[in-house]
């Protein structure tokens, strides 16, 4: 199942009590304080890793705890320090304390982030000694570690996304441009889940693509599948349109471009400066061809290529339009 979205509770450990001892040897005379300090508790940090792609595991894990450090004891022994609790997260994870506030951005893989601090040690009677104190009877109790929510929020990290209306064909595009195999299907809404897939260029190199799942007029709100998806399209580099050929003569597909344009700057009015490829899907159904040139006609400014995901008719031409795209745009 694909999550992109929890909220979790971390606790670093506490650290451990110092001790309050002295020796007590036989040809030691006034042995004075022996008491060792407590460890220090352990951090919880969270570690990007490559080889994840959904917030799963933490969805019914909600309350992850670290090790608190060991006590002190006599004859000058510390504490062990408490186990760090390392958390796996999908490179592209953003995490956010309860006030919204972003605390990192795990956009490598290896990265680190310590979203809770373990609390340090308490000292020992031993570390008080010194000229004027030379029987200390008191130690430091250990401090306790950082508590907290914290939000992990998933933005899938890809180098073009394929947008466009409900059952435009996006998923049958990723498909036959890679080696995904997103659910297929001739009715609305049928990806439920952002997709990721390695396109090859023609004469070498590659790119990440994204089918975000099919937006509608009003997503930025909440409808349709809402805005629970839009946060996938934020990373990508470029934007790619993909218009429905084969939808119902009614429907107006210029109109239909508008609409996700205006729902795109609503929801993040940067993604209105990202470079865009605009392509035309279903161009292999009877009449799609003369539709398409309609398109084009009140788009001057923009190439409107012609594809077909069935017979991957303009499919080589797309890729290679998105590569210079992405070749001219900065790397995020």
């Amino acid at each position: 199942m694909f999550v992109d979205e929890v909220r979790v509770y971390v606790e670093a450990g506490s650290g451990g009590n110092g001790c309050i001892a002295f020796r007590r040897e036989k040809y030691v005379p006034k042995g004075g304080p022996s008491g060792g300090d407590g460890g220090r508790g352990g951090d919880i940090r969270l570690r990007a890793e490559a080889g994840l792609s959904t917030l799963h595991d933490y969805r019914y894990r909600r309350h992850l705890r670290a090790g608190r450090g060991g006590h002190g004891s006599g004859d000058n022994r510390h504490g062990a320090d408490g186990e760090a609790l390392i958390l796996p997260v999908p490179v592209g994870t953003v995490v956010r304390d309860a006030s919204g506030e972003v605390l990192g951005d795990l956009a490598r893989p290896g990265q680190e982030l310590v979203v809770a601090k373990g609390g340090r040690g308490g000292r020992g009677n031993a570390s008080f000694a010194g000229p004027t104190r030379r029987t200390p009877r008191y130690a430091e109790a250990g401090q306790p570690g950082e508590a907290r929510w914290v939000v992990l929020e998933l933005k899938l990290l890809a180098d073009a996304g394929l947008v466009g209306m409900p059952n435009a064909g996006k998923s049958s595009l990723l498909a036959s441009l890679s080696a995904a195999r997103p659910k297929v299907a001739d009715y609305p809404f049928t990806t439920l889940e952002p997709r990721l897939g390695v396109v090859e260029v023609p004469g070498g190199g590659s790119f990440v693509l994204a089918d975000i799942p099919g937006l509608i007029e009003g997503a930025h709100e909440g409808k349709g599948l809402g805005d629970r998806f839009l946060r996938h399209i934020e990373r990508t580099r470029v934007i790619v349109h993909v218009l429905d050929l084969g939808a119902p003569p009614e429907r107006d597909l210029y109109e239909d471009y508008r609409t996700i344009e205006r729902e795109l700057e609503a929801y993040r009015p940067e993604l209105a400066r990202r470079p865009r490829v605009v392509v035309a899907n279903k161009v292999d159904l009877p009449g799609a061809e003369e539709r398409w040139r309609g398109v084009q006609v009140r788009m001057p400014g923009a190439e409107v290529i012609p594809v077909s995901a069935l017979t991957r008719q303009g499919l080589p031409e797309m890729v290679r339009v998105v590569a210079r795209a992405l070749d001219a745009s900065p790397t995020r």
